[in-house]
């Protein structure tokens, strides 16, 4: 184990030249709070900075990846420092060496495009995506807006968007979502098998490497976060998305604007 001072909803374990990083709160499926927002992001800068770290492989306990950001997260009182959701998925998406995703179970909203960043996703065939934010009268987040079409396509994504419809793990392997399904119990040792052969090569070669990669995709990144941001901020609050959390809670279909 890495000395850290990371809080236990985020196990940090360092394998040879890779780190890996667990989410930890199973109980509730790893539904990611502001300790673990705070976690995540010195986690990875951490990482970044780290030149024993060649590669990361990040998971989750349990038996779910992530479903995403814990609601009771955002009751902040105004005039309190910014949400860490931001820096926290920023320093996701700079991260400049390999990332790996072993993901298995539910992964919705932030647990499902924080896979879109990863360098490589493995799925367990128990994998369940969900891009609820239409059905949340919400906007996307993590960059997804761009990284989800400059992964799979823009029509593909448009309509996961659009639809909020579940993705199992054999349609997110068609539509190029993850690289590889395995059966559940051989998850891990799958991804950190393949984190191993990475992590054999020197870190100056597997950095530039990322950065030839993202090098194109930097601009419309950036330009995703900062009218992702805008248009959250729009919809956080509003009527549709009170609409759609009140409908969730009194287990009823929401009634949008005049709608019966």
């Amino acid at each position: 184990m890495v000395s850290s001072s990371l809080p236990e909803s985020l196990l940090q374990e360092q394998v040879g030249r890779v780190r890996v990083l667990t989410l930890n709160r199973p109980q509730k499926k790893n539904a990611i709070n502001d300790a673990l927002w705070i976690a995540i992001r010195e986690a990875f800068r951490s990482a970044a900075e780290d030149e024993s770290v060649a590669c990361v492989v990040l998971t989750g306990a349990g038996d779910s990846f992530s479903a995403g950001v814990d609601l009771s997260s955002f009751g902040g009182t105004p005039g309190e420092e910014p949400h860490p959701f931001e820096s926290a998925a920023r320093a996701v998406a700079e991260f400049d060496k390999p990332l790996l995703v072993a993901a298995r179970g539910v992964a919705v909203g932030g647990g499902a495009t924080v896979l879109f960043h990863a360098d490589v996703v493995y799925a367990g065939a128990s994998l369940r995506l969900r891009l609820p934010f239409a059905s949340l009268g919400l906007a996307p987040e993590w960059a997804s807006s761009y990284m989800l079409q400059a992964n799979i396509g823009a029509q593909r994504a448009a309509e996961l968007f659009y639809t909020a419809e579940w993705i199992n793990a054999e349609k997110a392997l068609a539509l190029g979502i993850v690289a590889h399904v395995v059966d559940d119990a051989d998850l891990l040792d799958y991804a950190m098998e393949r984190a191993r052969q990475i992590a054999q090569w020197p870190v100056s070669s597997l950095r530039e490497i990322k950065h030839c990669l993202r090098l194109p995709h930097r601009a419309a990144i950036d330009a995703a976060f900062v009218a992702e941001e805008a248009a959250m901020a729009r919809q956080a609050g509003s009527a549709d998305n009170i609409e759609a959390l009140t409908a969730f809670l009194e287990k009823r279909p929401p009634r949008w604007d005049s709608s019966d």
